[in-house]
């Protein structure tokens, strides 16, 4: 939880993480966050079910956030969360999966604590980790991966992005999994980086919209990364799994009935 000491607003801001898509897995402290709002700013992934929560006569407002589609700018979004909470209104900002991982969160608790605005911040379950888990692997195991990196694909504007050779090479050396967000569409520049440090039959799984009812996923290697999303015309939102522990995803999706997701 992060909170400014000194506000000057009569409102108040939430900054809430609604997880992965499925409404069975937000947390209580999300839930109660939703339903008590007054202003609810969601985004694109955010599922129905979850804005379903809203109490009545709250004002729902759609801010899109969506790798390779149009997106409500980010300022616009900081001046109606402010604007809001001047107000006086219990505004409640709805992200998919956490706010603190690839979600723009600390940028606006930055802006708003500096606005002096008290801000609260709920977690969410990133779908990194609920994209495998639905498929019945772990990102760590004592024999194959001894740590997990979350990285994004999508570098900002102006910016070089993450140095994939210097991550393919750590990874193979610590027995790292990586868990990509954001990286379909650079998808054959991240496969031809990683190939310089770690070896071609690296198993790879890519999951599209995780814990959805839609979610589909691929199971290939490092080798065959780009041209298996090409084929399997799997697009965002997904999270691209690149590891040792992804070799299970095969055994598991052949006997599905064996596993079930709580």
């Amino acid at each position: 939880m992060t909170s400014s000491k000194h506000s000057s607003s009569r409102g108040h801001c939430t900054l809430v993480g609604a997880g992965p898509g499925d409404p069975e897995l937000l947390t209580l402290k999300a839930l109660k966050a939703i339903q008590t709002a007054t202003v609810l700013l969601v985004d694109d992934l955010v599922s129905d079910e979850i804005v379903a929560f809203a109490k009545p006569g709250a004002r729902i407002v759609h801010v899109g956030k969506r790798g390779g589609c149009k997106s409500t700018p980010q300022e616009f979004i900081e001046k109606l969360m402010i604007m809001a909470v001047r107000e006086g209104e219990n505004v409640v900002r709805l992200k998919g999966g956490d706010p603190f991982i690839f979600g723009r969160g600390g940028e606006e608790v930055e802006h708003l604590q500096a606005a002096g605005i008290e801000v609260t911040v709920v977690n969410g379950i990133t779908a990194g980790l609920a994209a495998v888990t639905s498929l019945g692997v772990p990102l760590t195991h004592r024999q194959h991966a001894h740590g997990v990196v979350f990285v994004t694909g999508h570098a900002k504007p102006g910016d070089e992005g993450t140095d994939w050779r210097m991550l393919a090479e750590t990874a193979f050396k610590a027995k790292l999994t990586l868990v990509i967000y954001m990286g379909v569409s650079g998808a054959g520049r991240i496969q031809n980086e990683l190939l310089t440090g770690l070896p071609a039959t690296t198993p790879v799984a890519v999951i599209q919209n995780a814990t959805l009812a839609n979610q589909r996923h691929i199971a290939t290697t490092l080798g065959e990364l780009a041209q298996a999303i090409s084929d399997s015309a799997l697009a965002s939102p997904s999270v691209i799994v690149v590891g040792d522990v992804v070799s299970g995803i095969a055994a598991a999706t052949e006997h599905p009935a064996q596993f079930k997701t709580a």
